[in-house]
């Protein structure tokens, strides 16, 4: 058992299980959270005692727990990720989030695995054999168009995988697991999840002939991504779970893009309730909010939908990888130790903590925290402010410089405290029996209970507040996780029940229901392995494949892979290679791209996909045009240092003779 076809998952991230908690209270129907080791986020590990904390809770209302386990893994490590496995399947988790293809090759627990996103699903072939190989969910690339999200679909089979899309987040400049400037430059590898975010960098931007293009410029820093308006044409594309990104993300930003989310899959499901398809919760309850949902709230670099509907020319955040936050208004005056500023909106409050920022003449973000705000006039919506830092270090602020809001102290307080409510509906009978009385709860995914009392009954001097103080004491729910959306009251005759024998009566019912229901939990089971063993759509991998292991080689020699190069980790690529493969052109971003220059007069025919050089300190990068496919590659090569230091430590590691996996390597030419 697994998603079924009509269901839609709002799938969050949890960086502990207090905030995976929370994202099931505020409408995840699924959580993702790293385990003690191999979760691809160094700094985000978890205990399994805390993990089968949050599953209980999870399963309470049917959400699922998944679990990362989604580095590449070392001949040695792979026994530890085994027994890990299982301690987790004994903690109740619903499935593991896997890249290393070695874990399909050893003795694993019956859990469902999923594809995650390192494994660079881009293709419907790859989606294909990854389905035939027994993994029951795929998370596919984050640059696909909704074209290639349907084709895919088409390729795989709804009843045997499910398609899983990042609809918010940081961005990843390159396609997932194929970015190695990390552990070329710092020995960090991202695929083994120690990414040292070389992306974020400013750089210089160099042409062939040694002209600067752009001058400290975050040429491959990507805004983030929001697919809010797109969630409709991918669940029609073929999308059922929709991830959130951010296992880094503190209480606030999981809270409030997850109700954000809930709120929008919840509208597209009541839309399509009557039509020919309609669409299903994955969990069960019902979610409320004590605020509104905004996106623009949390941290952010300005929201793109990347390539969903096709190549856009806004997608980078060049000028600067922090959050510009929301323009609030402009400088007026600026004092000794205070900063006049004019408000667009009159009716906006500032506070005390409050963080603004604004461009500096380099369209530098400068930020500048509130110390005190006090209001001048609420007419003109006038502000002084007073900044917690000196004004002499904030560069250019004059009057007339628009300032932006990014952290509005007010807002994110609101979310320090209890924000949600999730219940389960259920309908309460209650009946009178020869011995007393009799109440039996069904709730909304047709789970029963019943409870008796022995009673004397009276019959009641007023019937109708009888009846409806009845009915009031029964839809009493308290902290439960239901709510009462009918009570029936059938009783030969208006009787008289105190509420001394009601409650304890009501809370009985309610607990042999949660009893039924965590009894009735079904747990899913793995993924369906195709026999024989389904071919690997090539016959030749190259470094890009991250094969770090024995166990994963033998997987994919099982599946018809004759030449298999070692991951980039094992350090047998000395010379120049792609460090990163991306679908972001910076050449189409600068409007440079050969293709853009097509029909404009003067122009045709003089623009190549020449290489350019990226330059930050002593770290020099060259991008490579692959046209045909629309691809950059970062090309380099790992620094003698951290080849050597790396290259000690595998040794330390190792049992036996080092990995040697072939002869010679696959060459990767570019157009």
């Amino acid at each position: 058992m697994s998603l079924l076809p009509h269901q839609l998952e709002l799938l969050a991230p949890a960086r502990d299980a207090a905030i995976g908690i929370e994202a099931v209270n505020h409408g995840a129907d699924a959580v993702y959270i790293g385990g003690p080791s191999f979760g691809a986020r160094s700094s985000a590990d978890n205990t399994v005692a805390d993990i089968a904390r949050l599953v209980q809770h999870a399963h309470r209302f049917n959400s699922r727990i998944f679990v990362t386990l989604n580095t590449i893994l070392r001949d040695d490590e792979l026994e530890g990720a085994r027994t890990l496995a299982w301690q987790l399947y004994d903690a109740g988790v619903d499935a593991l989030i896997v890249q290393d293809m070695g874990l399909l090759a050893i003795d694993m627990p019956p859990l469902q695995l999923h594809a995650s996103t390192q494994c660079d699903i881009r293709t419907p072939e790859k989606a294909r054999f990854l389905q035939d190989v027994g993994l029951r969910q795929l998370v596919l690339a984050r640059e696909l168009t909704l074209a290639q999200i349907t084709a895919i679909r088409a390729a795989t089979d709804p009843t045997q995988s499910t398609l899983e899309f990042f609809v918010h987040g940081a961005l990843c400049v390159a396609y997932s697991g194929q970015c190695y400037i990390s552990a070329a430059h710092t020995g960090r590898s991202a695929n083994r999840g120690e990414c040292s975010q070389a992306c974020r960098l400013p750089y210089q931007v160099v042409d062939s002939a040694g002209r600067f293009v752009a001058h400290d410029k975050h040429v491959l820093s990507m805004k983030d991504n929001n697919q809010s308006d797109n969630l409709a044409a991918l669940v029609d594309a073929g999308v059922r779970s929709f991830k959130i990104e951010g296992r880094y993300k503190d209480m606030a930003y999981v809270k409030n893009i997850t109700a954000h989310y809930r709120k929008l899959l919840d509208e597209l499901i009541e839309a399509r309730q009557h039509s020919a398809n309609p669409l299903a919760r994955a969990s069960s309850g019902q979610t409320t909010f004590s605020f509104t949902p905004d996106p623009n709230q949390n941290f952010n670099r300005e929201f793109t939908d990347y390539f969903v509907n096709g190549r856009q020319d806004s997608i980078g955040a060049f000028d600067t990888p922090k959050n510009p936050g929301q323009p609030i208004g402009f400088v007026t005056q600026v004092g000794p130790n205070w900063v006049d500023l004019e408000l667009n909106d009159r009716q906006a409050v500032l506070h005390n903590g409050d963080g603004l920022c604004y461009y500096d003449l380099q369209k530098e973000l400068v930020g500048l925290a509130i110390n005190r705000a006090e209001l001048i006039s609420t007419k003109k919506g006038h502000w002084r402010v007073f900044p917690k830092d000196a004004l002499a270090g904030l560069k250019d602020l004059r009057k007339g410089v628009e300032v932006n809001r990014n952290r509005d102290v007010d807002w994110l307080h609101g979310l320090d405290k209890k924000s949600s409510e999730r219940r389960i509906q259920l309908w309460a009978h209650l009946a009178d029996s020869a011995n007393g009385i009799a109440l039996t709860l069904t709730d909304e995914d047709g789970f029963s209970a019943s409870a008796q009392a022995a009673l004397a009954l009276t019959p009641a001097k007023d019937n109708a507040t009888a009846l409806e103080t009845l009915v009031d004491n029964v839809s009493k729910l308290g902290n439960t996780l239901f709510a009462a959306s009918d009570v029936q009251v059938a009783f030969s005759q208006p009787w008289f029940v105190p509420a001394s024998v009601l409650n304890p009566l009501r809370r009985e019912a309610v607990e042999k229901l949660e009893a039924a229901r965590a009894a009735g939990f079904v747990r899913w089971l793995p993924g369906q392995v195709i026999e024989p063993p389904a071919p690997y759509p090539d016959d030749t991998l190259s470094y890009l494949a991250n094969v770090f292991n024995r166990a994963a080689r033998s997987f994919y020699a099982r599946h018809g892979v004759k030449v298999i190069a070692a991951a980039y980790e094992a350090i047998e690529e000395p010379g120049e290679v792609s460090l990163m493969i991306t679908k972001h052109c910076v050449r189409f971003s600068l409007s440079l791209c050969p293709k853009q220059a097509k029909g404009v007069t003067g122009v045709q025919g003089t623009v190549k996909a020449e290489p350019l050089q990226l330059i930050n300190g002593k770290e020099k990068l060259t991008l490579h045009f692959d046209c045909k496919p629309c691809e950059m590659h970062v090309v380099g090569r790992m620094k003698p240092a951290v080849a050597r230091q790396s290259r000690e430590e595998l040794s330390q590691t190792r049992a036996g003779t080092p990995m040697t996996f072939y002869k010679s390597r696959p060459q990767t030419s570019f157009g």
